[in-house]
């Protein structure tokens, strides 16, 4: 089976094609009605989703794939054990599903990468939902110690109460867009006027 396609996607850190890659390549030999199950790269497949976010399509996937090959893989069972923390919105769950399994160099990439998505995610959710948060809550959305924790939101211009051990989150400047004023409408409009006109 050529999985040529893949492979560029793995090797360029394409993460975000994988899954639409694997999907299509599945279609694809299904349709040609080859034995591919037992060669598929499973593991890859339902991690090309959970690392778009498209926690559904992992889900069905991972219904899909015969119980046999779910014995046999323990890779594959481990990369739907961060799904299913996805799943039920378990933030620390999914860090230690990330760090609780010995990943072979493959799939270790896709792994990290989703690994720093993720943690760039949770960031951006504390960023818009907290004005503060403890140290302890940041480090366990984060999925690092506390004393990283604080050193990573620091860097990011949060300022840290040591008394009470509560971060104060910087938010960032929001861009607004530029409106179109009336009198620039109303030119445009004279414009139009006197073209079709």
């Amino acid at each position: 089976m050529d999985f040529s396609v893949l492979n560029e996607a793995l090797a360029s850190k394409s993460f975000d094609k994988i899954a639409d890659t694997c999907d299509n390549l599945m279609l694809q030999v299904s349709a040609e009605g080859v034995a591919f199950r037992d060669e598929w790269p499973f593991a890859i497949h339902l991690l090309g989703h959970i690392y778009v976010d498209d926690i559904n399509s992992a889900r069905f996937l991972w219904k899909s794939i015969p119980q046999a090959i779910k014995e046999s893989q323990p890779e594959l069972v481990a990369a739907w054990k961060i799904g299913q923390k996805l799943w039920t919105r378990d933030c620390a769950g999914v860090y230690e599903a990330i760090r609780g399994f010995d990943w072979t160099p493959e799939t270790q990439v896709v792994v990290t990468a989703f690994s720093e998505l993720y943690t760039k995610r949770m960031f951006e959710l504390l960023l818009s939902a907290y004005s503060t948060i403890s140290i302890q809550d940041a480090a366990q959305f984060l999925g690092m110690s506390e004393e990283d924790a604080t050193n990573y939101v620091l860097r990011h211009g949060w300022t840290v109460d040591p008394a009470s051990q509560m971060l104060t989150v910087k938010k960032q400047a929001i861009v607004k867009e530029q409106k179109l004023d009336p009198g620039k409408l109303q030119r445009l409009t004279e414009y139009v006027f006197h073209l079709e006109h």
